[in-house]
């Protein structure tokens, strides 16, 4: 009797526990499907507000039923964002307690909850002033950030975009969040049903689980059930307005798309790169078959003759954030760029308005012009390849070929970007950064470019030859010039600007400081030619989608940048109306310009002195009368007649794979196309 006693003690105990770790998954399950709904709930009040506060970039096209399409898809894509803490709480608290009876989990999932919750609350309050500057939520040059200045972008977080206030609003708004989700995780959970048949208690728990399974696919697929109606940062934009697009990405999405976009271009060019292919990509890029397996020799050109007679000086002036739309003649009246308009019309001047920069920042401007190597988001100022010698594309020697004294002149800090090592490494004899420069003002980024530009006429050696690049950085938050003391007009700015952003005083200090600099260049230029007849000036932006009056302007207005040849002998002729370009054609123009016939250069672009047809960068391309995106149906008439057509679309293509190509493989691996092991 007592062992049978003993026997039913002993089932009865592991029904018992059974039932207990049955209970107690069930009780879980219900908190991870709590956290589930108020993590899903933020990711949708922060997608409401970011449409909110930044709804003047909403288009006059949009409407209600595109946001309704936005918020719809941004609720699915964020079902993927919300999974990810779920997946973790439901790893080291419902798993663990239900199958370690002995686990101390003590508030893990409060824990979890409110440190992704800040996180959000962080990239919320982030990623306004980065749409603001970027046109876009986070992205692909998030991963230089720490390549720059650190305490020179620390100081224009603090002092331009409010730092202080932001970290402040970011922990009220995660207090306040995880307080809430306290509670929330406090409330009432359902005990686990009993069944008086076992196989009803069998039946419940197998659907729990099986309901469990198709829930974590419903997830995964963001709100489908199969790969086919997956939803992801590559599909979700399907508003036609791309505010609203970039509205549907959460910010945890828009983080893994700057994520794989680095990868992929670290990667490669998305393209076929076998030594074979080379050959076919720098075939193309030379304009004849060539014997050979180096990459050099597909980027041998000889000079058609000097367009001009040589002069002594050369001034190539790269202006920081000098956008092209400014000059154009519906911004006429805004009276911010008419020192380079004055230039532009001189008879010894011309004009390249369909150009693009290299990249998205300065110093992929600065690596293009300098190395004349397209923008492979390689970072070349960081890449042994780029100390060893310079590439032969490189402008500084080829300059130096011709008997220039190549230097270069930046207002900043030297130490940026090691914008001196490479620069120095990279052919120029002399660099004179901000350290070097005499100034009474300026900021953390550099001194004031009239400071700059006295620099650079006092350096000048009327003897010796001298090409000198020069970069300012005015044009830059913080934007701490004095205007007023600088004899800024603001009345002159406002009356040309719409009627709705008149009172906007931060636009017109930015549009200030676009006036400063086109002005302080147009003396500068003035005072050279005074004293030097027969300079050369190139003036060419580093990039633009910094600043535009129109929320949602055109991809021209919005991308676009200018080139500009002033100098004896230059005429309207020297480029055909047809021509466009980027960044890796500054070099051979200007090598063409002043070349003798027969001399040996090398260039990855095309001189448009030649009459070349196509620009492009990271993500567009740019013929005389259209733009487009790279990949993308997504183009746009500049003179809104004609448009280019699918045969031209594929040249364009094919133009942009094989420069693409021959770039990043010097870059990726040197000078022959066949690998060495």
């Amino acid at each position: 009797m007592k062992k049978v006693e003993i026997q039913k003690k002993y089932t009865y105990e592991r029904m018992f526990f059974c039932v207990s770790r049955w209970e107690e998954l069930f009780n879980n399950i219900q908190q991870d499907i709590k956290l589930f709904v108020f993590v899903l709930g933020v990711f949708c009040l922060f997608r409401i507000g970011f449409i909110i506060v930044l709804n003047s970039y909403i288009s006059e096209a949009a409407t209600f039923q595109d946001i309704a399409m936005a918020l719809y898809y941004g609720i699915r894509i964020s079902l993927k964002s919300t999974g990810l803490v779920v997946a973790a709480s439901f790893i080291l608290c419902t798993l663990l307690k239900a199958f370690m009876k002995d686990a101390i989990i003590i508030n893990l999932r409060y824990i979890l909850g409110c440190t992704y919750i800040s996180l959000l609350s962080l990239l919320f309050y982030a990623r306004i002033p980065y749409y603001e500057q970027f046109h876009m939520g986070f992205n692909q040059l998030l991963f230089n950030t720490f390549n720059d200045d650190v305490p020179a972008l620390f100081y224009t977080l603090v002092e331009q975009y409010k730092l202080p206030i932001r970290l402040l609003l970011t922990g009220v708004t995660a207090l306040a969040l995880c307080r809430l989700l306290k509670v929330w995780l406090g409330t009432k959970t359902y005990h686990l049903p009993r069944f008086s048949k076992w196989y009803g208690n069998i039946a419940f728990r197998t659907s729990l689980l099986i309901i469990a399974y198709y829930l974590v696919i419903f997830i995964r697929f963001g709100g489908s059930m199969t790969y086919a109606y997956n939803i992801d940062w590559e599909n979700s934009g399907v508003t036609k307005d791309e505010f609203l697009n970039e509205a549907i990405l959460d910010d945890v999405q828009a983080l893994y798309r700057a994520y794989t976009l680095h990868e992929r271009v670290m990667a490669s060019t998305g393209l076929d790169m076998d030594p074979q292919r080379m050959v076919e990509y720098g075939t193309y890029v030379a304009g004849h078959p060539v014997d050979s397996q180096k990459v050099d020799d597909f980027l041998k050109k000889e000079a058609q003759g000097g367009k001009i007679k040589k002069p002594q000086h050369v001034f190539l002036i790269i202006g920081e954030s000098y956008a092209n739309w400014p000059l154009l003649p519906q911004y006429k009246d805004l009276n911010i760029a008419n020192g380079m308009r004055n230039i532009i019309a001189q008879e010894d001047a011309a004009y390249v308005p369909a150009f693009l920069p290299n990249g998205m920042s300065t110093i992929s401007g600065i690596m293009g012009i300098v190395t004349g190597l397209a923008e492979a988001n390689l970072y070349l100022t960081y890449l042994p390849e780029s100390y060893k010698e310079p590439y032969s594309t490189s402008l500084a020697p080829q300059m130096k070929k011709l008997g220039y004294k190549p230097r270069f002149w930046y207002a900043g800090p030297t130490s940026w970007e090691r914008v001196k090592d490479f620069t120095l490494a990279q052919g120029f004899e002399e660099f004179y950064g901000m350290g070097d420069i005499a100034s009474q003002s300026g900021n953390v980024w550099g001194c004031d470019d009239k400071y700059l530009f006295q620099a650079v006429a006092s350096g000048v050696d009327h003897p010796t030859p001298t090409f000198d690049v020069i970069m300012n950085i005015s044009n830059h938050a913080p934007y701490t010039v004095d205007l007023e003391k600088e004899g800024f007009d603001r009345d002159s700015v406002i009356s040309g600007l719409p009627d709705n952003v008149k009172e906007d005083q931060e636009l017109i200090k930015k549009l200030g400081h676009f006036w400063y600099a086109d002005k302080v260049m147009a003396e500068f230029i003035r005072d050279m030619r005074q004293q030097y007849p027969d300079s050369l000036f190139i003036i060419v932006g580093d990039h633009a989608d910094r600043l535009n009056i129109q929320l949602n302007p055109s991809l021209y207005e919005r991308y676009g940048i200018p080139f500009i040849v002033y100098g004896k002998g230059i005429d309207k002729n020297v480029f055909s109306k047809e021509v466009a370009g980027s960044h890796i054609n500054v070099s051979p123009t200007i090598l063409e310009l002043l070349s003798p016939p027969g001399f040996v250069y090398y260039s990855l672009g095309e001189s448009m002195t030649r009459g070349n047809g196509v620009g492009f960068n990271y993500g567009f391309w740019v013929t005389h009368d259209s733009i487009g995106k790279i990949g993308s149906d997504s183009k746009e008439s500049m003179d809104g007649i004609k448009m280019t057509s699918a045969l031209e679309e594929n040249f364009i293509q094919r133009d942009i794979d094989a420069r693409r190509a021959m770039s990043w493989w010097r870059i990726k691996n040197g000078k022959n196309m066949k690998i060495i092991e």
